[in-house]
């Protein structure tokens, strides 16, 4: 005896529903990426609520995930306000990431998808279009992230992009802190992430993660000189 198939296709499934506090926690999130919320700024509940229109429910939940995340932090007398990373912090998030993107760079060389390693074309090919026009920090930090996020994406390994995931915003954030008006930036941004991605598309492990290394660490000393050159500039204000 046979079990008579469904006749319905199996893509009508439900689709994951978003809750009133990940929306919110959506726009925050991008205001701070953007600098419409700057680093130290208190985040009142109540004046949030009333600019996004929604109860403070939705906002209290959107903060905890924000601290969570890095990006908010909650102070003794319970007031919350947007993190300012500190020379430790930014120390931390390089060495965890050095670490599990080598990996992540080895398993994308053996098992990444074409269809993933166009995409990740495609970011590289917009990355010299907007270096071309006129790069902002927050463009810069944008297209980095989508691209390291491929990589972590090709690499087929669902641990190690939650791991990643965990790390994103705070790298995101540090990310801003680079100078993009600097000469060498358009010299090694489009070329960097070429050869990133060329190793990783001719499955050439060793290739890829001296890339990786070399570009991480680069990576980490130009954040390292802008936020000390930020940090004097507060200091003169």
């Amino acid at each position: 005896m046979t079990t008579k198939q469904s006749d319905t296709p199996n893509i009508l499934v439900p689709q994951p529903k978003r809750s009133l506090s990940d929306d919110i926690l959506q726009q925050l999130r991008e205001a701070i990426f953007r600098g419409e919320l700057a680093p130290n700024e208190r985040l009142r509940e109540e004046l949030l609520a009333e600019k996004l229109g929604v109860s403070r429910g939705p906002i209290r939940e959107a903060l905890t995930e924000l601290e969570r995340e890095g990006l908010v932090i909650k102070l003794p007398n319970g007031r919350a306000i947007v993190a300012r990373l500190s020379l430790e912090d930014l120390n931390e998030v390089y060495s965890l990431r050095l670490a599990i993107e080598q990996l992540a760079v080895r398993r994308a060389a053996q098992y990444a998808d074409p269809a993933v390693l166009q995409q990740m074309q495609v970011v590289v090919d917009e990355i010299a279009d907007v270096v071309a026009k006129g790069i902002t920090e927050q463009d810069a930090a944008r297209l980095d992230i989508e691209f390291h996020d491929l990589i972590y994406k090709a690499s087929a390994h669902k641990r190690l992009y939650k791991v990643w995931s965990n790390l994103r915003p705070q790298v995101h954030v540090l990310l801003l802190n680079r100078y993009v008006a600097k000469d060498d930036f358009k010299e090694y941004i489009s070329v960097e992430h070429q050869s990133i991605l060329n190793a990783i598309r001719n499955h050439d492990e060793s290739r890829a993660v001296i890339m990786i290394v070399e570009h991480l660490t680069g990576g980490y000393t130009r954040v390292l000189k802008s936020y000390m050159q930020r940090e004097q500039e507060d200091k003169q204000e």
